[in-house]
């Protein structure tokens, strides 16, 4: 071989290095194979997410001719289960059982409630659409506890899902390996629901539970790979419950000892608020301001899902270099606050191109974000309570992300009537007024969160700047 040969080759790694960060994601302890086969759990979450929000919202309201308020009403019920992450993780630290196992059991567990919640809830929806000869509120009674099973399982399976890869994965890969699980859920988002919607493109009943109970056998397959063999048995933890255990209350308190917890989640949930609050509104916008059509605005998804690919890869280049993960962080509020202001006036200029490139700055923005928040609770969280920390991340995402589309469709709807309209005068009176208020309260969000993020990204640079002894994660332990 060559010198320049040599030459060639090592140029071609260091360049499959930059530009695939999540490459190293694997290591001795997680090899890639391994990694991905674990990372199948968040597929199967994509996958019912789809199902939920997406398929069954246009399928419950056109072709079986349930209620819009209903539907709304059903969809919201998975989030009702969202602050119980935080006990799901917290009894996955301290689980003991005869087989040697914490996470397995639980991850099990949220799948078999998922798998019960999908194979019922082709029926309870027939049911619900009026086809029973039972009264109304057992249709409703049947649906509602469908969905509530399928948010449960939900939100345990990718909480103790993710506490398992952060037990696995060695703490230099983690940014990587966050990477890869937040682009498979992606993934699982983007294929499912191009297949749902070639599978159910000639709808009938039939098809519906054929669909969804594929989903829910989908679902048993992928996580029982994702979990095979990939938490070791401990003997220790074969015995039962000590006394000197602390608690869940206990174990919060100790958890917030550990450092800025609550400011850290604080403003986790006030950034995810920032971003969340427009998903159901943006394709509404383009359509009702900008006048464009359906196949127009359905490419937004593109967008943002491409943004939050780039994101997502881009936020584990730069942790994976040492950057503090609260300043990236604060850099994707940043980003957020200027694809909002593109947005606002790609209305009044009739821009497509500030709207589109609002859509993928907003998307770029929330991968960022999402991303670095992620793996700030990770590196941060004491070895014994992963889950506990992990799962209170989850928990404050998630009702945070619920609450703020509810009162986003809220804001708008209100400022669209015509009464609020006159009281308001003239400059509420156009269609664009409802939607910009929301938008305008996602900009004072995030930068409500780039103050709250603050003394957490000055708090790392003088630890940064004190000279370092020992081990180099030592100095941030505690931020």
């Amino acid at each position: 071989m060559t010198g320049l040969e040599r030459r060639i080759i090592r140029l071609w790694q260091s360049a499959g290095s930059s530009f695939l960060p999540f490459a190293e994601a694997a290591s001795a302890e997680l090899p890639m194979s391994r990694l991905l086969r674990l990372s199948l759990f968040q597929i199967s979450v994509g996958m019912s997410a789809v199902l939920l929000i997406g398929t069954l919202n246009r399928v419950m309201i056109v072709e079986l001719g349930v209620s819009a308020g209903l539907v709304a009403a059903m969809l919201a019920l998975p989030l009702v289960f969202a602050p119980v992450r935080a006990l799901i993780g917290f009894k996955s630290d301290h689980y003991r059982s005869l087989l040697g196992w914490r996470r397995v059991p639980y991850l099990w567990l949220g799948t078999i409630i998922q798998f019960g919640g999908l194979a019922m809830m082709p029926f309870a929806l027939i049911v619900l659409s009026g086809d029973t000869w039972a009264p109304p509120w057992v249709a409703q009674l049947s649906a509602a506890i469908a969905f509530l099973m399928v948010g449960a399982g939900m939100h345990t399976v990718q909480t103790v899902g993710l506490a398992l890869a952060t037990d696995l994965a060695p703490r230099r890969a983690q940014p990587n390996v966050v990477a890869l699980l937040s682009l498979m859920l992606l993934a699982g988002m983007v294929v499912t629901a191009v297949v749902f919607g070639l599978l159910l493109a000639d709808f009938s009943q039939l098809k519906l539970i054929q669909v969804i109970q594929g989903c829910a056998a989908a679902t048993l397959v992928l996580n029982l790979v994702a979990v095979w063999k990939q938490e070791a048995r401990d003997p220790g933890r074969t015995k039962g419950r000590e006394d000197g255990d602390p608690g869940f209350v206990a174990s919060l308190r100790m958890l917030a000892a550990q450092g800025p917890w609550a400011r850290r989640l604080l403003a986790a949930g006030l950034g995810t608020a920032g971003f969340a609050m427009q998903d159901v509104l943006l394709e509404p916008y383009g359509g009702e301001v900008l006048g464009l059509g359906v196949g127009a605005t359905t490419a937004l998804s593109a967008l943002l899902a491409g943004g939050q690919a780039i994101g997502f890869l881009g936020g584990a280049l730069w942790l994976s270099r040492g950057v503090d993960p609260h300043r990236l962080a604060a850099y994707g509020g940043l980003l957020g606050i200027f694809a909002f202001v593109f947005v606002i006036f790609a209305g009044p200029l009739q821009s497509v191109l500030f709207f589109a490139a609002g859509a993928a700055m907003i998307g770029l923005g929330g991968g960022l974000f999402t991303h670095a928040t992620l793996t700030a609770c990770m590196r941060h969280a004491p070895a014994d309570q992963v889950g506990l920390a992990l799962g209170t991340w989850g928990a404050v995402q998630a009702t945070a992300a619920g609450l703020a589309i509810a009162f986003g469709g809220l804001v708008r709807d209100g400022l669209a009537l015509p009464g609020i309209q006159a009281l308001l005068g003239d400059a509420f009176a156009g269609p664009a007024s409802g939607y910009v208020a929301v938008y305008t309260i996602e900009i004072a969000l995030l930068f409500t969160t780039l103050a709250v993020f603050g003394p957490l990204v000055q708090a790392r640079g003088r630890a940064a700047e004190r000279p370092s002894h020992g081990s180099g994660f030592a100095g941030s332990a505690h931020v």
